[in-house]
Order: structure tokens, then C-alpha cells, then sequence
């Protein structure tokens, strides 16, 4: 039995406390691999795969909306979904500081299983090592995931072609203002969430309304700016972006132009970016909206011929280039 407080070396030593530990916080949540006790889980797998892997080292490891082992969840299971795949399994391997809390760890990990029973997906293998006090901080995850892409669907930051329009699922900054402030102890008038969630589900729906979707992508590390950037330069194209479009919640506003940052840069880890023909904008717009996590989807601009690039039109009126940030506005966010 598991019956300390806190992660042992031993509990990564081969040993049977490790046993316990694996048997009594993995198993028991995420269930066990297929086949039970093998070093490899196996699939049936047929047609066309997406894969992604990922490592999550968020700062604090809880914090309002969430915490790392949603967050590991989440961040593999949309980066599977901006290829309109639908996931089929994960993998998870957790790197543990000697000294952790185990009632931290099963608080991550019953989360990790929440998020993933939401998603539709399975944590079917999995690895854990430990190091000793002060070489991690706390926890660290890394996720692998396996999606099957359905006949037809081809989707990549390569397919952005002038005249389409760029939707938007939500508004933009919650995650990475959530982290912030919850790592620096500031206080808003309004508590600001997260909002990581797992984005599968509304993308099936997108794709099934509005086939001439070409390109989706989550405005992760970097936010919507950054994003949008990958996008111009692996199609050549330029977006324009309007400013008074993109939804930004007012709190996130507030904090924004509190600390001098700019929410345009600020993460995000339950948004996505849609480009789309104009004939089908508004069906895309719709099948978004009637999602419970795209209730505040926005058209927020076009693709235009040009230099691979993103400009900005002002609430001014004016224009400016939106480049790629330079440097971390907020580290270890994700």
C-alpha cells in the first residue's frame, strides 16, 4: 500500500513501493494498459493517423480552471484536433520530485482521467521516474497522442488561401492570465479562469458543418499573434486581423493592460483557429456557437495575398504589424 505522504526515491526505484504507487495512483484512475503489465500498450489501427507529443512543466501545477494533469490532457488531445483528427489513445510518462504531496499527485491524476473520459480518449500506457529533491519542480508531464483522420479531411497551416476568412472560438488570454496570476499572488476584482478543455468534440462538429474548413490551430504558447503568424508564413500569405473583433473577457482586459501585456500574446489552451471559405463562414460560425465551448466564436478577419505576414487593423482605424513576440511574456504556462 501507498501509505506515505510524500514521493520516496524509492518510488521510482523498480521496487515495490513503486508497484504500489503505479497500482494504487495510475492504474486505479486511468485503468490499466492493454494487454495488463506489458511494457508496450497495443492498437488496431486503420486509415490515416495523426501523432503529437508534448511536455507540460506549468508553474503552479494548480490554478483556477485546471492544473497540469487537465492541462496535459488538453494540449494533446487539441493539437491532435487542429488535423480534424479524432483521438484513439494517449500515453503519459511523469517525471516526480522526491517530496511531492501523493495526495497532489492523485489530485492530478484523477483530473488527468476526468479530462480524458470528457475527450473520449484513453490513457492506455504510461511511464514514471523520480529525482530527488530540487532537480524538477514538483511534476512534470508528458503526453503522446494517437488520432484516426477521417477520409477527406485534410487540414494544415500550409492550406490558408486569399479570400478565406479566420474565425475564432473564444476569447483570448484566460490561461495564461489564470497562471500568472495565481503563480504571483494577484488579486483581480474578478477571479480569472482558464480555459482549458478538450476541443475534439467542437471540431467534429465544425468539420461536419463546414467541410471547407482548411486550417485549424490552437493559440497556445504565444497566443492568437503567434498562431496566426505560423499560419502566414507556412501558407505565404497575409492575415488581417480586426482588433474590435477579438473577444478578450473583461477581466482579462483589465489585468492585460495592468501589468503592460498585451492578451493578443497571452496563452491559450481551450481556443482554436478556424480558416474557412467564405461560402461557408457562417455554417462554420454556427456549428461553433452551438458548441458549449465555442459560445463566443468571432469572425475576427481575412487571408489577403501578399508578404507572410499579420496586420493588425486598430480600433483606430489604423494598421500595424503583428509580429511574432519576442521573448516570453509569461513563462511556464504550459
Amino acid at each position: 500500500m501507498v501509505s506515505e505522504e510524500r514521493i520516496l526515491l524509492s518510488h521510482g526505484d523498480g521496487g515495490q513501493r513503486m508497484a504500489d504507487l503505479i497500482a494504487e495512483v495510475f492504474v486505479s484512475r486511468l485503468g490499466p494498459s492493454d494487454p495488463p503489465g506489458d511494457d508496450a500498450a497495443q492498437l488496431e489501427a486503420a486509415g490515416r493517423l495523426a501523432f503529437t507529443t508534448d511536455a507540460f512543466v506549468v508553474d503552479p501545477i494548480f490554478f483556477p480552471g485546471g492544473d497540469i494533469g487537465k492541462l496535459a490532457v488538453c494540449g494533446t488531445v487539441n493539437d491532435l484536433a487542429t488535423t480534424g483528427a479524432v483521438p484513439i489513445a494517449l500515453s503519459a510518462s511523469f517525471v516526480l520530485e522526491e517530496g511531492l504531496l501523493i495526495s497532489d499527485l492523485e489530485r492530478i491524476v484523477d483530473s488527468m482521467a476526468a479530462t480524458a473520459a470528457e475527450a473520449g480518449v484513453r490513457v492506455i500506457t504510461g511511464d514514471t521516474k523520480v529525482v530527488p529533491r530540487g532537480k524538477a519542480d514538483k511534476v512534470y508531464v508528458s503526453t503522446t497522442g494517437i488520432g484516426r483522420i477521417a477520409e477527406g479531411v485534410a487540414l494544415s497551416g500550409a492550406n490558408a488561401r486569399p479570400g478565406e476568412v479566420v474565425l475564432l472560438s473564444g476569447a483570448v488570454g484566460d490561461h495564461g492570465l489564470a497562471v500568472l496570476s495565481r503563480r504571483e499572488g494577484l488579486e483581480f476584482a474578478s477571479e480569472i479562469v482558464s480555459d482549458c478543455a478538450p476541443l475534439a468534440g467542437m471540431v467534429q462538429a465544425l468539420l461536419a458543418a463546414a467541410p471547407g474548413v482548411h486550417v485549424l490551430r490552437d493559440p497556445t504558447r504565444g497566443g492568437l499573434a503567434s498562431a496566426l503568424n505560423e499560419i502566414a508564413r507556412q501558407s505565404e500569405v497575409t492575415i488581417e486581423v480586426d482588433e474590435t473583433a477579438v473577444p478578450v473577457h473583461a477581466g482579462v482586459a483589465a489585468a492585460c493592460e495592468l501589468l503592460g501585456l498585451d492578451p493578443l500574446y497571452a496563452a491559450n489552451e481551450g481556443k482554436m483557429i478556424a480558416l474557412v471559405s467564405p461560402e461557408q463562414a457562417e455554417a462554420a460560425l454556427v456549428a461553433l456557437r452551438g458548441h458549449p465551448l465555442g459560445l463566443e466564436a468571432a469572425m475576427i478577419g481575412k487571408v489577403e495575398s501578399g508578404a507572410s505576414r499579420v496586420l493588425l487593423r486598430t480600433a483606430l482605424g489604423s494598421h500595424r504589424i503583428l509580429d511574432r513576440h519576442v521573448g516570453e511574456q509569461m513563462p511556464r504556462i504550459c
